[in-house]
């Protein structure tokens, strides 16, 4: 099974399994990461925001307009920040590295 690191706000890294198929967010929520995801992936807030480890970025699909626009009221934007529930794990992305943000701001919920 696919595996993927979380660096947590505290600077721990927590390694899971990460099932195929599923969003970052649902992974997070599976293993007990402190991702709030209060839209539950409809692309309505940004509290599922992560910062994604350079070297994984150019490997994930492009991000949407409506992401973007979603992005955009993210606190502690970086530029390779993605929001987790659009992050679907696949083959190429086993060994996946995101990083908390400093923290999150749920500007429509």
């Amino acid at each position: 099974m696919p595996k993927m690191t979380f660096i947590e706000r505290d600077g721990n890294k927590k390694e899971v399994d990460a099932p195929l198929g599923l969003s970052v967010l649902e992974i997070a929520h599976k293993h007990g990461v402190d991702i709030e995801g209060a839209c539950e992936g409809s692309l309505a807030c940004s509290t599922c925001h992560v910062i994604v480890d350079g070297s994984w970025y150019g490997k994930l699909t492009e991000a949407t307009e409506d992401e973007e626009d979603m992005l955009d009221l993210a606190f502690d934007l970086q530029e390779t920040s993605r929001l987790g529930c659009q992050i679907i794990m696949t083959d190429a992305l086993d060994g996946l590295v995101v990083k908390l943000p400093a923290g999150t701001r749920n500007a429509g919920g």
